[in-house]
């Protein structure tokens, strides 16, 4: 494409902030500390964790930047940054999740293949861009369309990024035509992240968000849209973050049986204490840490337990200070996550949980060995962590 230059080494990355907890140095790969999440709803961009499977891309000409619409249309088009800016502009509150958010925690039961995320592999942003379902309307594709007239029934995305997992070939990944096309589903085609230009990081100058679905289909970087018969064949679309049962190893796995992961389940984290937390005396601990759930479903309860899941009390959950959450709310984001917070007494040392239960009644598992899977995906169980009491054993 004409104003791009693939990096074929690290040479030209961006600056980073130096508390983000490196997983990978290249590619680069890192999540901010826990406390850092439950400071604002809005996840700041230096403090939105990064993912990558190469060098961060450089556009280097963005007069001469455009994204190709190709595939099973009648019209194919070349859409610049100017024509896509002339369409209405959206901002929308959505949660990206990384499926191996949490991965270090399920890695402790039985090893598994992957970056070895902790609990922040997770950030909350207003996206501002155009709806993909308005895009798709210029190369004659209207709204809520399941298939074309030529039998295209999913849209890829591909990237200008390069990654070994496609031999030297670009990311992509696709999502359903109906989905795309369902103004309501809120895909965009975004060029701003908080109120301001997307950084090199984080798609700089385009990318797609996908809200309520595992981050790995929001694809940055944005080369084609191409309409398929299929879903994508790509590497991650086919030969990862699927879901497979514990009972799945590396010797007798089959890819094909297992379709690609999109919606994330309901999840919960605690992250005002970290996995050991040591208090010199009893009293007072304020518990809080963020709850979402896939496909737009709200949380409906957060639950934290001090004696490892035996008693629970209600956590206040909220987007807005000062505001009560509520699931079904017109006024709540429903893509986007909700802070959760609880203050308890600690007479002694304890086991602290915390879990969330969506609008549509889904609950946490309760342990890590019910959901294993060979590559450490959707580590949704109970979060557990432990608080010492002066000298005290657990």
């Amino acid at each position: 494409m004409p104003g791009i230059k693939g990096p074929s080494e690290y040479s030209r990355e961006p600056p980073r902030h130096p508390s983000l907890v490196i997983n990978s140095k290249q590619p680069f790969n890192a999540e901010p500390p826990r406390s850092a999440l439950v400071t604002s709803y809005v996840t700041p961009v230096d403090f939105f964790y990064k993912r990558n499977h190469g060098p961060i891309p450089v556009v280097d000409d963005i007069e001469r930047y455009s994204v190709s619409l190709n595939g099973l249309i009648e019209t194919p088009k070349e859409l610049t940054m100017r024509d896509i800016r002339s369409l209405p502009k959206y901002s929308v509150a959505a949660t990206l999740q990384c499926a191996g958010n949490r991965r270090t925690a399920m890695s402790k039961v039985k090893t598994v293949k992957g970056v070895g995320w902790g609990i922040s592999a997770i950030g909350n942003a207003v996206w501002g861009g155009a709806k993909l379902a308005d895009v798709l309307e210029l190369v004659g594709i209207p709204k809520f369309t399941a298939a074309t007239k030529s039998g295209g029934k999913h849209v890829e995305f591909v990237s200008i990024d390069k990654c070994k997992e496609e031999n030297g070939g670009p990311y992509k990944a696709s999502i359903p035509l109906f989905q795309a096309t369902n103004p309501d589903a809120d895909v965009l085609l975004a060029y701003e992240m908080n109120g301001e230009c997307l950084n090199r990081d984080h798609g700089y100058p385009l990318r797609v968000v996908v809200p309520g679905v595992i981050g790995a289909r929001s694809v940055k970087w944005l080369d084609s849209i191409n309409i398929l018969a299929n879903e994508c064949q790509g590497f991650f679309m086919q030969k990862d973050y699927k879901m497979f049962p514990p009972s799945v190893n590396w010797d007798n796995i089959d890819w094909s049986t297992r379709r690609p992961q999109m919606d994330f389940p309901v999840q919960s984290a605690i992250c005002s204490l970290e996995d050991l937390t040591i208090m010199k005396q009893p009293g007072k601990v304020r518990v809080s840490g963020y709850a979402v759930s896939g496909g737009g479903r709200g949380i409906e309860r957060v639950d934290v337990s001090m004696d490892g899941g035996k008693t629970w009390v209600e956590a206040t959950r909220y987007q807005k200070p000062g505001i009560s959450y509520v699931s079904d709310d017109t006024n709540s984001d429903k893509w986007a996550w909700v802070l959760f917070e609880a203050t308890v007494d600690v007479p002694h040392s304890v086991e602290i949980v915390a879990k969330a239960v969506d609008s549509a009644a889904n609950v946490q598992p309760e342990s890590v060995q019910e959901i294993w899977n060979l590559r450490g995906v959707l580590n949704t169980s109970w979060h557990r962590v432990q608080l010492r009491v002066g000298h005290s054993n657990l």
